[in-house]
């Protein structure tokens, strides 16, 4: 099978399209046939080490030193389900699936293996109302928005910031926020705000041109899904009783979280979840309700470049594809 192989760290010219054996499944195990990857900013800031020093460091330490151990990038996908162990239950050939590999990866290629009851990821049936190439960009950012959001409580009426409205895990945020009865404002770049608006937010603030935090509105829930600003100014635009959730924490910020969370009266949260079928199922519900939907930047695919189809939510697949063909 082929597959987009991460060679080092860097810019997207690292990733190489090579032929690679195709995965077999064991007994517990799904043989997927991925028709979609959704390609994260979290997996373009991984390719080239886009962290603070602290970060970086770590990341080397578990991803390999010089070069990354783990060969595929890619944690989101959507595909049909094409051969299965003998102690799957829940799947059968043929059926169609979405879901993710967590920080196994491997989502970038022709083919992957799941376990069906996998900690670190998670695969469910996919939305029957979305396309491969939308649910593809579901996963990652709709698992850890659920997740944040929540830990921040009742929802209803109260008053919530999504600091990275536009980017793979605000988009879903604002909606998922908006479907439990928050009011919200969205935090982005100028070019974002008009997504940002069509997908619900009540108020948008362009961030290029004001700091959200040196405004006098505060709220009960900030949601900074992308770690912009400082978690000390930040505060100051949150309620005592208020949840600062932050979904890409600084290393500084993880750190200081419990202190804050114990002597402040405002609550820090920086500790994702491990992924969970029956959240995808639940997602697939507010899906097929019409409560939520996918943002695609653009896409890229065999047709046009000779490489696996990929696609994003919004800033990811520019980066990521933008090398020439190999």
């Amino acid at each position: 099978m082929r597959a987009m192989v991460w060679t080092a760290y860097g810019a997207p010219e690292v990733l190489h399209l090579e032929d690679v054996p195709k995965p077999v499944p064991n007994s517990d195990e799904l043989l997927i046939r991925v028709r979609a990857a959704g390609v994260a900013a979290g997996d373009c800031e991984l390719r080239a080490l886009r962290f603070g020093l602290g970060m970086r460091v770590l990341v080397r330490l578990l991803m390999g030193p010089l070069r990354p151990r783990r060969k595929v990038l890619g944690q989101q996908f959507a595909g049909d389900v094409e051969a299965v162990g003998r102690k799957v239950t829940r799947f059968r050939v043929g059926d169609p699936v979405y879901g993710t590999t967590g920080f196994g990866f491997g989502a970038y290629a022709e083919y992957l293996c799941l376990r069906e009851g996998f900690r670190d990821g998670a695969v469910a049936t996919k939305p029957a109302d979305m396309t491969y190439e939308e649910a593809a960009t579901i996963p990652t950012g709709g698992l850890e928005a659920l997740h944040f959001l929540r830990k921040a409580g009742t929802l209803q009426g109260r008053r919530v910031l999504v600091n990275g409205a536009g980017g793979g895990i605000g988009t879903l945020a604002v909606q998922l926020a908006k479907s439990l009865g928050a009011d919200v404002t969205g935090v982005e770049t100028t070019r974002k705000l008009e997504l940002v608006t069509r997908l619900g937010a009540d108020r948008v603030i362009d961030f290029t041109k004001e700091d959200f935090t040196k405004r006098s509105e505060t709220y009960d829930t900030i949601f900074d899904a992308v770690g912009r600003s400082p978690l000390s100014a930040g505060l100051g635009a949150l309620r005592r009783g208020g949840f600062y959730l932050l979904a890409n924490p600084r290393i500084s910020s993880m750190i200081r979280a419990p202190w804050v969370s114990s002597r402040s009266g405002k609550r820090v949260v920086v500790r994702g979840s491990p992924p969970r079928t029956e959240d995808l199922d639940l997602l697939r519900g507010l899906i097929e309700a019409g409560k939520l939907h996918s943002s695609i930047d653009s896409r890229t695919d065999w047709r046009s470049c000779r490489r696996p189809t990929g696609v994003s939510t919004p800033d990811s697949i520019s980066e990521a594809w933008s090398s020439p063909c190999r």
